[in-house]
């Protein structure tokens, strides 16, 4: 009996394994890395206490270089002394080994321990200490961006982002990133996009549409991501459903509207186009977007007189883009053209000049659409080739 007791307080009060004994006495991140060996500690309290040490050699390289921001600022401030260089991505790449160490901590910290019970040790001062340090990832990967360093941009601002995602950090407060996290995240987007990861993309620019500012834009990249990341069929049709799906959720958005009617004119589907627009249209008489596409359908069509029917609509809903102007204006000179009745055809054509017109001021360096030859066209057929307005249009035709 008295051997039973002696054992099981020898277990009870166990000192470190010789493997967690080495971890604690590394002076440096790498040097407790090289010796961390999960298989080899003892149970998941030891591991949890050897990352949490890396989560402390980390934040130890982090508080000397802040150390020396903190100074330097002040010398500015005071004009006592010169600035000190530091290390900006020894402070970049600690903050992310931070970050990474203080998860897998608590990965381990969180599990039941030897009498079943979960006691956390960790939970609460690692998320405080790494996310008053966070920030200077954002402005780390700024300088990385001037530096044309694409890869640490994407790595600073995805360990940005993917920490305030974290559930490990959901205690923290959200509040003062929320000016600027939604610009982050695009950009991080677009980053992930140009590294080919759309995975990483797509959930980035997902957190970007969560900023009213960025949506629009987040949005409409978000959509290029998932058009050229189509491999198969299947894929095609998965993202189909995806748009149905948002469709669904917000069906006055124009950008989701007009993305899934060029999905159906990629996959040659004119009764889906068709359809998606006559049933939007019924619902949103004055949806610009669903006006401007059935003009489109019509002139591909070759029917000017629906065409232009539809680009009044549209032009009459939003008068303020040059390519509907321009599309308007040629199938006015395409009527003009099959006019037999001559005030009928020149009324047609003043109409089309109206709509160049504004095409040109709208779009003054032909950037959206060259409205040029066309409208030059209208000029020639209706004052004759020597007309000094003639001449003037031929300039712009070139």
């Amino acid at each position: 009996m008295m051997a039973m007791m002696l054992v099981a307080s020898a277990t009870a009060f166990a000192g470190d394994s010789d493997a967690l004994k080495a971890i604690k006495k590394a002076k440096t991140y790498a040097d407790a890395v090289a010796l961390l060996q999960p298989a080899q500690l003892a149970n998941d309290e030891e591991r949890a206490e050897a990352y949490n040490k890396l989560v402390d050699l980390a934040l130890e390289k982090v508080s000397k270089e802040t150390g020396v921001i903190a100074q330097n600022q002040a010398a500015v401030q005071l004009g006592t002394g010169k600035e000190e260089a530091y290390d900006t991505l020894g402070l970049a790449e600690s903050i992310c080994n931070a970050i990474a160490a203080s998860i897998e901590c608590n990965k381990y910290d969180q599990m039941p321990n030897a009498k079943g019970k979960i006691k956390p040790e960790y939970a609460d001062k690692n998320p405080q200490r790494i996310w008053a340090v966070r920030n200077h990832l954002v402005n780390i990967g700024q300088d990385m961006a001037r530096k044309g360093d694409n890869a640490a941009v994407l790595k600073y601002w995805g360990a940005y982002l993917d920490s305030s995602a974290e559930p490990f950090f959901a205690s923290q407060d959200h509040e003062a990133e929320k000016a600027y996290i939604g610009q982050v995240a695009y950009y991080a987007g677009r980053y992930a996009a140009e590294a080919q990861d759309m995975a990483r993309a797509k959930k980035y620019l997902n957190i970007a549409m969560q900023d009213a500012e960025m949506k629009k834009d987040a949005q409409n990249f978000l959509f290029y991501v998932m058009r050229t990341s189509l491999k198969s069929k299947e894929d095609t049709l998965n993202y189909v459903n995806e748009m149905k799906a948002l469709y669904a959720q917000e069906p006055e958005n124009d950008e989701i509207l007009g993305n899934l009617f060029s999905i159906y004119d990629g996959m040659k589907d004119k009764a889906a186009q068709t359809a998606l627009l006559d049933n939007h249209l019924a619902k949103y008489p004055n949806s610009y977007i669903a006006l401007a596409n059935k003009g489109l359908m019509a002139m591909s069509d070759n029917n000017a007189d629906e065409g232009a029917a539809w680009f009044k609509k549209a032009v009459a809903s939003n008068p303020e883009n040059a390519a509907v102007q321009t599309y308007l204006g040629i199938c006015l000179n395409a009527q003009a053209g099959a006019s037999d009745d001559t005030a009928k055809r020149k009324a047609l054509y003043q109409e089309a000049i109206a709509a160049f017109n504004k095409a040109k001021q709208l779009d003054p360096n032909k950037q959206q659409v060259n409205w040029g030859y066309n409208r030059y066209q209208a000029f020639y057929n209706l004052y004759g080739a020597d007309a000094p307005e003639t001449k003037e249009a031929e300039l712009d035709a070139k």
